[in-house]
This record gives structure tokens, sequence and C-alpha cells, in this order.
């Protein structure tokens, strides 16, 4: 605390949610000490195949442990807490600080991970001060957002005060009464903000966000009109319009049924917690709904994305256990589409549709609104804080750029502004702002089984574009074939007749053994196979690669025979590009 401050720097390292919707991470550094700002996930896009989730690089962090003296969180969103189990496997969190709800929701990821012992939780309440390390002390703001529960931070430094909004809208009208405590963001405006970090998602939406409570209209119209079952899937972390949904199923007496594990534990926790208040009999299981008129029911679940295994695209499919789409239904989505999203959701709406439900989605039918800010909270953001400097943060490069421009109409220098990617190291002191050194970034891919590397995915895309051929080889001890080779083909398209390409190989293979083997006799006179398997490899590479016009996953296996050493009988040989033996 007592170090220079001309010469003392603030760092701040963004590793997910720049340039990017989803995975927000962000590192502060200041002398030996680090502390995360969130740790959220992203999901795969339609390429990564076999990927449940995407992760930011943690390189930096698992180079740097020992500095790590805890975690703030400011909201239970996915792209915000999703990835802390995965990395509390690679490195210590001593502790992480959140909201209540956000605590409740990742306690429970935690202990089915089975990882409830590698961090302390502790919960903070609005205004509250903790502290971390001898550098930094976080101050939680409320503010309102599509989750219940969220909060700005004041981060107090050396060097000043940094506000980072989170994710945030300014909702005049929240439907749990919470609301945005703009007296405090403005008392620290009063007294200097060193820095802000503003949510920039909505950036190029002019206007502001319109408040939840908007949306009670339209869906109780929905209520009014329909005449049969009604199924209305949402992100199931949206406690305030799940809260909506079930005041309007008490009004139009309709029991409620909800499907789907995500939703089933943020409503446990959000009734725990109080942000959900209803009386316990308006649940129904769905099996206790047979005997329930159609116009009584209400399915509240999850799918709204179009995920491949939530609820609602089940449904759609008709692969549901217990749902099936009747005629008369009415199905609400209740959330417009992640970029990325849009084909798997209208897919979605297409088979329901297809199967005689009454569907109502779309942006004009005012029953879904934005958790994030528009240009005109940004600004009323911008003017309560009147930061010294700024970082658009959470968005795409367009967004990012957008919210720079509106902050340099109210007055911010351009030069008193950057704009970042993930891995940038953003350097502050008490008189500029700039950048150092990046650190690592980019992606970390994660399926069952663990971290997906790149050699991996590269197969896997291989696989799925040009199929594999497999070969298998058993020569004798002179290099002769002593049987023909095993070839099988699987997913290869080729105008070339099996039998022609087969002949090719076998070929190639008897002239590599008979011109090439005396290449790769050693002092001892043995045979170095992996070198004759290697030259073998190239060699059918650029065959198949010629003769079929595509590049399948070439899996090469050559066993030469028992007489020689048994480990130099059997070569494998994982290869990250085209080819592979094993």
């Amino acid at each position: 605390m007592n170090q220079d401050k001309t010469q003392a720097k603030l760092k701040i390292i963004p590793l997910g949610g720049l340039h990017e919707i989803g995975k927000n991470t962000c590192v502060f550094e200041y002398d030996d000490e680090i502390i995360l700002l969130d740790a959220g996930l992203a999901f795969p896009s339609d390429d990564m195949h076999g990927v449940n989730v995407v992760l930011p690089d943690m390189t930096y962090l698992r180079e740097n442990r020992h500095k790590i003296k805890g975690m703030i969180v400011t909201h239970g969103h996915e792209d915000h807490i999703g990835g802390i189990p995965y990395h509390l496997k690679q490195f210590d969190v001593p502790i992480i600080y959140g909201p209540r709800l956000a605590m409740a929701l990742l306690r429970d990821k935690l202990e089915e991970a089975g990882l409830a012992n590698r961090t302390k939780l502790e919960t903070v309440a609005p205004r509250q001060m903790v502290r971390l390390g001898k550098s930094f002390m976080v101050e939680y703001i409320r503010n309102t957002h599509s989750i219940a529960d969220s909060f700005c931070v004041a981060i107090h430094t050396p060097l000043g005060v940094v506000i980072h909004t989170g994710d945030f809208k300014i909702d005049h009208t929240p439907v749990d009464g919470e609301f945005f405590d703009l007296q405090k963001i403005a008392e620290h405006g009063e007294k200097g903000v060193l820095c802000l970090l503003s949510d920039s998602t909505n950036a190029e939406v002019p206007g502001y966000t319109p408040s939840e409570a908007s949306v009670y209209p339209g869906l109780e119209r929905v209520f009014n009109q329909a005449t049969g079952r009604i199924m209305i899937t949402t992100f199931a972390s949206s406690v305030h319009r799940i809260n909506l949904v079930l005041k309007l199923a008490q009004k139009f007496n309709r029991k409620v049924v909800v499907v789907g594990r995500s939703m089933l534990n943020v409503i446990a926790h959000a009734r725990n917690l109080g942000y959900i208040k209803c009386p316990d009999d308006l649940f129904e299981p769905l099996k206790a709904t047979r005997n329930l008129a159609d116009d009584k029911i209400v399915i509240l679940t999850t799918g709204s994305q179009g995920e491949p295994l939530a609820a609602m695209t089940r449904i759609s499919k008709g692969e549901h256990p217990h749902i099936r789409v009747r005629q008369g239904d009415t199905i609400v989505f209740s959330a417009n589409p992640i970029p990325g999203n849009t084909i798997a959701v209208v897919n979605t709406i297409d088979r329901l549709m297809m199967q005689g439900a009454n569907v109502v989605y779309g942006r004009d039918k005012g029953i879904h609104v934005s958790g994030h800010g528009s240009q005109e909270d940004h600004k009323l953001m911008l003017s309560l804080t009147r930061p010294k400097f700024f970082v658009p943060v959470h968005g795409e490069h367009r967004m990012l750029v957008k919210h720079a421009q509106m902050a340099q109409s109210m007055g911010i220098p351009a030069e008193n502004m950057v704009i970042v990617k993930n891995g940038d190291t953003i350097e502050l002191t008490g008189d500029r702002i700039g950048l150092g050194t990046p650190v690592p970034s980019g992606i970390e891919l994660v399926d069952q089984a663990g971290v997906v590397h790149e050699h991996i995915m590269q197969e896997r895309q291989q696989l799925a574009e040009d199929g594999v051929i497999t070969i298998a080889t058993f020569v004798n001890g002179e290099g002769q074939l002593s049987a023909p080779p095993e070839i099988n083909l699987r997913g290869v398209v080729t105008k070339v007749e099996i039998s022609l390409l087969n002949q090719l190989i076998i070929r190639a293979i008897e002239r590599c053994l008979s011109d090439r083997i005396g290449e790769f006799k050693t002092a001892t006179g043995a045979t170095d196979w992996a070198g004759l398997r290697a030259e073998i490899e190239t060699t059918l590479q650029r065959l198949i690669k010629r003769e079929l016009q595509s590049q399948p996953l070439v899996i090469f296996l050559l066993q030469a025979a028992a007489t020689e050493p048994a480990n130099n009988r059997t070569y494998r040989r994982r290869r990250p590009a085209a080819t592979m033996a094993s």
C-alpha cells in the first residue's frame, strides 16, 4: 500500500468475454497478488464435435497459482460461474465471494464434481466490503439483470477504485423489488473512479432496455388465449421470468410442471432464498397431471436455445419419455436465440409446429426482454461513474467499439480508453492506461473425459469431413508381406473403385518394402521398423490424397514377424495431422 503510485501498476487481464459472448473471466493483479472476477464457460459450436463446454485458456493462472488470493463472483449465470469446477481441478482458489443465489448454485456444482473441499464459499450482502490479500478491497453494489441477486463491484486498489459493472441493465421496476443501487454508484463517481469496465452486450441497441415487468402483459395475453396446455421455455436462470410465469399460473388457475434438471435446481434455490414466492401446491409432478384438463396445465421447461439434450428439443423430436405435443398446445419461447443458436432454435420451432402446436416466438410478441442495458443505460452508467479511464468488456468487437464511441461522446478522451481482446494486459497507473505484454489466451475444450487437445479436434474434424482409412500390414523378418494388408474405409466418399484403391495401396506398400528396406537396417542388422513405417505412411498419405481428392484420417499399423525383438515389432504413433499410426 505504501508503494510509489507513480511506479506501481494495476494489471487487468481478461481471459474470456472479449470479442465473444460468454466465458467471462477477468484477472486483477497488483504486485504479487491476483484476484479473479468470475470464471464462466461457453457452449460449443457445431464444428466442435463431442465437446461439452468451452473454457478460456487458463495457462496464465496455472503458472501464477501461487499469487491467487481469491475470486469474486458477480452473479449466477453459467457464463460467469460455469467454469469454476473445471478450474479448481487445476489450481486452488482459497476463497470465493458472491451473492447468495450464485453461491447456492455453485455449491451444487462443486459437490457434484467432488470439489466441495477445494475452496471456501462466502456469501455477500449489498454494500458489503470484503478483503482479498493486501491490495484489494471489494465492495458489492446491487444491480438489476435477468437473474436475481446480481451485482456490480467496486474494487478498491492502492491506485484507486475500479468499477466492474458485471452484466446489468437499469430496471426501475424490478420484479423482485430489489432496485439498482444507483446512489452508491453515484457516490463513487463523486469521489473519483479510476477506471470503469462496463458490459457492452447491447451497445448497438438504441434507447433503454425495457423492464422485466414489461413482459407480463405479453405472457398474460398468451394465458388468456390458450385453450389447451401451455409450455413455456426460457433460460433456467431467468428467475424473474419464472416468477412472472408462476404468478400467471396462479391467476389462471393452472398447475405448474417443471421439466429439466437445471430449471428444477434454480427454482428450488430461488424459493429457499425468497426470490420466488408461491404456494407449494402450485407445483405438480408430471404424472399427477394426467387427471387434469389440458387448460389447467403449464409446463415450464428448458431448451429455449435448441440445446440437443434439453427437454424442449427432445419434445420437438418426439424423444421425450413423458411428453408428446398435442393439437391445441401453446408453446412459448420466452428467450431470444444467442448468436450461434439461431438455426437450432428455428429447427425446434419448425418441428413443434409440424406436430400441431401453436408456437409463440419472436421479438414482436412482447414475451422477452434482454437482461443487458442498451445505449441509454450505458450512458447513465458512464455519467454516474465519471471514470478517468474506460474499458468496454463483455461483447463482440463491434459492440466494444460502439461502447467506446459512446464514452468518447460523453467526454472521455480516446487516449483514456482501450479496446482489448482476451489475453491482453491492461496496465493502469494513477495517470495512464496502456497495454503491456499479452498472456496466453484462447480456448480449452472439454468433453466427458476431460480436456480435448487441439490435435484431437483436428482429427475429429477430419473424421467428420473426410472419414477414416485403416490399414493393417503384417511383414516377415525380411520385410515381405506375409499376408495381404487389411484395408477398411469408414465414411469415405470416393469415385475410385474400392478394389482399385486397395490395389494401389498394396503396390505402394510392396514398393516401399522392396526398394527402401535396406535403408532402414541398423548396424546390428536389425530393421528400423519405426523409420520404415514413417516412410510408408508418408507415401500412403500422398497416394490417398491424390486418388481421392480428399484427406481422410489414415490409421496405419505395421506389425513385424515375431523373430524381431519385442520392442521393435509393432509401431504406434499418434499424429496431429492427416495420418496417425496406431
